[in-house]
């Protein structure tokens, strides 16, 4: 079991996330997402964080074959439910065996702020990569996230203590998860500290969706978008 909320979460994250995937997927980070990986003629992606495998499952449909890592057995038994010829696995980033040099892409989506320690997560997404190869991210706006667990109040988004990193606990439609704050210098250190290269920087906007979400998500940057690439 892992105390972070994720083995109790899993039934409420999977009825809420569906097949469509949750307003901020499916009308801000799943077009974007897929243009990153369209045509690029990646043939292997590890999936780090991959949940009930909603993006491995898009990412074939691109013809890329996928390894798809996360923690919560549950979620994982739920990927290989609806994709049974998949490859999942019950692994946490930090820990994952998976063979260096062994993948042309590595994704994170909406998995950093999950990660409780990251540094050694990273480096195993580093080292999985074929040289040349991308680490593709999204992650929540470091600051949306020094807004929680206040966020919106009377129509302001209260932002506080950017700086310090921190871990706090996020809650919806029963869900009670332990997410990461990070200012957005820990991960750009992190990452330059990789020898990656920056090859892709976006702040992605909703296409689509309720309009008083919508108004929202353009008011406060809750997303970004990175592209790394591995020296050759």
């Amino acid at each position: 079991m892992t105390p972070n909320g994720w083995d109790d979460s899993a039934g409420a994250w999977i009825a809420s996330q569906g097949e469509a995937g949750d307003f901020g997927r499916l009308f801000v980070l799943d077009a974007p997402m897929l243009a990153r990986v369209r045509g690029r003629g990646f043939r292997t992606a590890l999936d780090v964080g991959c949940g009930e495998g909603r993006f491995c499952r898009m990412m074939q449909t691109e013809g890329i074959g996928t390894v798809g890592v996360d923690p919560t057995a549950a979620l994982i038994h739920h990927a290989r439910k609806l994709d049974p010829a998949g490859d999942y696995r019950v692994e946490a980033a930090e820990t994952m065996a998976i063979k260096p040099g062994s993948v042309d892409l590595v994704v994170s989506y909406l998995s950093l702020i999950d990660i409780a320690d990251l540094t050694p997560a990273v480096e195993r997404m580093t080292a999985a990569l074929k040289p040349g190869g991308t680490l593709l991210i999204a992650n929540l706006n470091g600051f949306n996230t020094a807004g929680m667990p206040t966020g919106w109040a009377k129509d302001r988004f209260s932002i506080d203590h950017y700086l310090e990193e921190r871990v706090m606990w996020a809650k919806w439609r029963g869900i009670r998860i332990q997410n990461w704050h990070r200012p957005l210098s820990t991960y750009m250190t992190l990452f330059l500290e990789q020898g990656l290269d920056l090859r892709h920087f976006a702040e992605p906007v909703p296409v689509g969706g309720p309009p008083d979400k919508v108004d929202r998500y353009r008011r406060v940057p809750y997303f970004h978008l990175m592209e790394w690439q591995k020296r050759p």
